[in-house]
């Protein structure tokens, strides 16, 4: 299976009409698409019409006149496309988090005998912290082992259950193989969990191909979905007939509206479900995921990799004291380049005063985000041309810069 199987049949991707298809504000450039996507026009339109002609005149009906109850399955087929998933493999809803909770019991439980969950110190913390909680309710003496990202393959042994992985690092950009240590994980009798959040929208997936057993991932970075917009859940065919959802939640029953006392799980990939879809939220999120209509992700994954080499050029010729962080090689990272500078944080707020808008990672990282969909090298240039003249003249050291938002 290839990661998208419209590319052998799709024309090249036209990025000025991409970049058309986004509210991008006047005098922005927005390299922060890595923690949110902006706006896609056509979702106004989708909401608006969900809220008036759906919800406003359906109401209840809406869960089966207006196929309600089924976008959870229909926008994840959407989103496998993306992602190398075979049609019914790939389900919505719920957070990351959560779908990182869901992956890791259903792996340790398919591993009875084993009690370590592998991983890094790159990975998002919230998938540890999601299954230290998960760990420590089991009381059953696992532990999560992290080691350096390129460590990760010489530690499976036979004592792994699963190895947890982001295939991007989301303070550094670094890219894992993912075909390789899946093969490792297996030759070591261990299940791999990916999360895709760096990636899905990023770059070619082929979870299929690399013989992937869970993968997780969110929609509202390079998928444009919104804030909040919910996330999704893999699980390989191989599994799914046997796997036992650890959260039973009533829509990821046999006969949701049998209301039995007893839980059944519903079949294939709808087991994973748990609760009640956001309906408002994925109105958002399939108007967003239009786009991919017209845009093919291996032409999206090369003027990425143009791109964050353009804008690594240019920064370092005009900000020598800043120190990449991110693979220099863009096969190695993904659609993200990263600075370490010891005024990380001010520099970034005056940044985004002058509209040139990426964020901050502690303790002293300058994160940048590259969406072909709507930057292109003009943007590269100008962004490292502010951020330049706000290094070179110290226009980040002042009271209102050092102030720390809740969000960074």
């Amino acid at each position: 299976m290839t990661p998208d199987r419209k590319d052998n049949d799709q024309p090249m991707t036209d990025f000025n009409r991409t970049r058309s298809l986004f509210h991008l504000p006047e005098g922005v450039i927005y390299l922060d698409g890595n923690s949110l996507g902006p706006l896609p026009l056509v979702a106004r339109e989708r909401v608006a019409r969900l809220l008036c002609e759906e919800w406003g005149e359906m109401l209840i009906r809406g869960w089966n006149d207006a196929g309600w109850m089924t976008q959870p399955a229909r926008i994840g087929d959407r989103i496998g496309r993306l992602i190398g998933a075979a049609p019914g493999t790939v389900v919505m809803g719920d957070t990351l988090s959560i779908k990182v909770y869901q992956a890791v019991a259903a792996a340790l439980e398919m591993r009875p005998e084993r009690r370590v969950i592998l991983s890094d110190y790159g990975n998002f913390p919230s998938d540890l912290y999601m299954a230290d909680g998960l760990i420590r309710s089991l009381g059953r003496g696992h532990e999560i082992r992290t080691v350096a990202p390129e460590a990760v393959g010489g530690a499976l042994d036979e004592s792994v259950a699963v190895l947890l992985l982001t295939e991007v690092d989301y303070r550094t950009g670094r890219r894992h193989d993912m075909a390789r240590l899946t093969r490792a994980a297996h030759a070591a009798g261990a299940l791999t969990v990916w999360d895709l959040a760096h990636s899905a929208g990023a770059l070619p997936i082929d979870l299929a191909g690399a013989g992937a057993d869970f993968a997780v991932g969110c929609t509202y970075k390079f998928l444009n979905g919104g804030p909040g917009a919910p996330a999704f859940i893999y699980v390989s065919p191989e599994h799914i007939g046997r796997v036992r959802p650890a959260l039973s939640g009533w829509l990821g029953h046999e006969a949701p509206f049998a209301f039995d006392l007893d839980y059944r799980s519903g079949p294939g990939i709808e087991r994973m479900r748990v609760g009640t879809p956001p309906i408002i939220a994925f109105a958002a999120l399939d108007a967003a995921l239009d786009v991919w209509d017209e845009a093919s992700i291996h032409d999206v994954r090369a003027r990425s990799m143009a791109l964050g080499d353009r804008f690594i050029t240019e920064v370092e010729q005009r900000c020598p004291g800043l120190e990449l962080v991110s693979p220099r090689s863009a096969e190695d990272r993904g659609s993200q380049v990263s600075f370490r500078f010891e005024h990380a944080y001010p520099a970034m707020q005056a940044l985004i005063d002058r509209g040139v808008i990426g964020d901050f990672r502690a303790p002293d990282i300058m994160r940048f985000g590259i969406a072909p969909l709507y930057l292109d090298a003009d943007d590269m240039v100008r962004a490292a041309e502010t951020l330049g003249d706000i290094v070179a003249h110290g226009r980040w050291d002042g009271p209102r810069y050092r102030e720390q938002r809740a969000v960074t």
